[in-house]
């Protein structure tokens, strides 16, 4: 605990010499005994960068997280999807945050790339060029390997040296620290910032295991490889490991060189539909979507094809929420308010007891003045934005899915205009969205659904009563955005909170020790 004391100060200061938390206060106020702490701990002999003064606030916020090192730069980046607890504005700053920090040596990418692999293995790579580029956990290599006889050139990625006990010790202490002002703050409570931090403790640590995001990859391949113009770099396995990520290498142009693209005669406009609908598609199809799809990580290979990087964070969305999705996409494109409304009604996103003519109203409020703006100014994302307020109002709990699909929907859309401004996106979803559609309506469809779902229920018939209990737990989950209570992630939080309550006290005696201790040396 005293451990977990110290690096929380540690990170206290760091906070307290960086702008973010006077620029966060102009949206969210702190209360009064934290501002006298970090003003304390703000103390410094040394006058700040005027290059830096001079920046815009979204800019400074971003390049103070940014220099606070990568448990900032990951807290950022998942609050960013997270608007409703920390609010629309401060999530649309931290959107722009970069996660782009100075590379490690390379003899040591090469030393962990040695041990997790082997001698061998590590033996048969050639040509491992210096890091070509680099991130908060983890920087890539360019390197061949000897594929069946093939040489094949390859993108290494390697988790950054420590970087699990760094990130865990500095969220451990975030834990207590939001501990601590739950307990003493009673008011934000409700916010549940020891279940936050605890679910990006969850999500970045899933992340840090490359083979996760291995088997993410190779699972978006396989849902995809029909797809005419998209492509997913193959994953070479016995090249890859919990620290070492092995695959295709990407010879392309980034899409945001538009100029370069239109110079190797790419047509940038239907690029710019394409990309939209290869999104939707995966969304409404597949339930499993790139939720990462910023210019960066997408690039046109030689074939032509859009070919995406960077796995390590994707969605998914259960077959309900996927049909309840492109339902109300399309009601919206037909402006058929009173089908979306029953569609809220009777998938229960709402209460039975709500008026289908009253929610129609709401959502037409929202519908006519989209549908009233110039076609650039169209957003699929700011009307799931907007949807999502107006049914919060007739008490649909918040999805948190759903929440991060509406935030990829805006930067996928972004990367389109940047390509083709006027692209509009109502005639771009269209498509996508009726053939889905269409596809789950077709009775031979649904024939083959029901014999397969009724094969196994049969099977799994003795275990009914187990599985009506699992699923209204995940439900509830579902609907609340909660960790459920069976589950070994929400053990794990119980245990976290007992742990931090156990040494309650202590650790408000040895905060305030430590911030004096701090003032003195500092």
């Amino acid at each position: 605990m005293i451990k977990k004391l110290f690096v929380l100060l540690k990170i206290a200061r760091r906070l307290a010499v960086s702008d973010a938390l006077k620029i966060i206060s102009k949206t969210h106020k702190p209360p009064f005994l934290i501002k006298i702490l970090f003003s304390i701990l703000s103390f410094s002999f040394f006058s700040k960068n005027n290059d830096f003064q001079s920046m815009k606030d979204e800019e400074r916020l971003c390049k103070s997280i940014e220099n606070m090192g990568p448990t900032f730069i990951k807290l950022g980046q998942f609050l960013a999807t997270r608007p409703d607890i920390i609010g629309e504005d401060l999530s649309n700053q931290l959107e722009k945050l970069q996660d782009k920090v100075p590379p490690f040596p390379s003899y040591l990418a090469k030393e962990k790339i040695k041990k997790n692999l082997g001698s061998a293995l590590f033996q048969s790579i050639i040509n491992l060029s210096e890091p070509v580029a680099a991130a908060s956990i983890a920087q890539v290599h360019k390197a061949q390997i000897n594929d069946n006889g093939v040489l094949k050139d390859v993108a290494i990625k390697v988790l950054r040296p420590n970087i699990k006990k760094i990130f865990n010790d500095e969220i451990d202490a975030l834990m207590l620290f939001a501990y601590i002002v739950e307990n003493i703050i009673k008011k934000t409570k409700r916010l549940k910032l020891v279940e936050v931090v605890f679910l990006l403790k969850e999500i970045t640590n899933h992340e840090m295991d490359l083979r996760f995001e291995a088997a993410a990859a190779n699972e978006f391949a396989e849902n995809t490889k029909n797809d005419l113009g998209f492509n997913v770099p193959k994953i070479y396995w016995n090249f890859t490991s919990e620290e070492v990520l092995t695959l295709d290498w990407i010879e392309g142009i980034s899409i945001r060189e538009k100029v370069k693209l239109e110079n190797n005669k790419i047509n940038v406009n239907k690029l710019s539909s394409d990309i939209i609908q290869h999104f939707l598609r995966h969304a409404v199809r597949d339930g499993f979507f790139h939720a990462d799809m910023h210019q960066g990580n997408l690039f046109i290979n030689n074939s032509g094809q859009i070919v995406t990087i960077d796995f390590g964070i994707m969605g998914r969305i259960d077959k309900l929420n996927r049909k309840y999705l492109a339902e109300i996409l399309y009601g919206f494109i037909q402006r058929d308010y009173k089908k979306v409304a029953e569609v809220h009604i009777m998938a229960g996103l709402v209460p039975q007891t709500v008026q289908v003519e009253e929610l129609s109203q709401a959502l037409r409020s929202i519908g006519e003045p989209i549908f009233g703006q110039a076609v650039k100014d169209i957003s699929g994302g700011k009307l799931l934005k907007q949807l999502f307020e107006i049914t919060e109002k007739f008490n649909m709990q918040t999805q948190p899915q759903l929440l991060l699909l509406q935030k990829t929907m805006v930067v996928v859309e972004g990367v389109a205009r940047k390509l083709n401004p006027s692209t509009n996106i109502w005639d771009t979803s269209k498509p996508v969205l009726e053939k889905w559609l269409k596809e789950t309506k077709d009775p031979i469809n649904n024939f083959t659904e029901t014999l397969k779902d009724s094969s196994e229920i049969l099977k799994r018939l003795p275990e009914l009563p187990k599985i009506m209990d699992k699923a209204n737990q995940a439900l509830t989950y579902l609907a609340s955005g909660q960790i459920p209570h069976n589950s070994n992630s929400y053990s794990s939080l119980k245990e976290k909170e007992m742990e931090m309550k156990s040494f309650k006290n202590q650790s408000i005696i040895g905060i305030l020790s430590l911030v004096i201790l701090g003032f003195i040396v500092f």
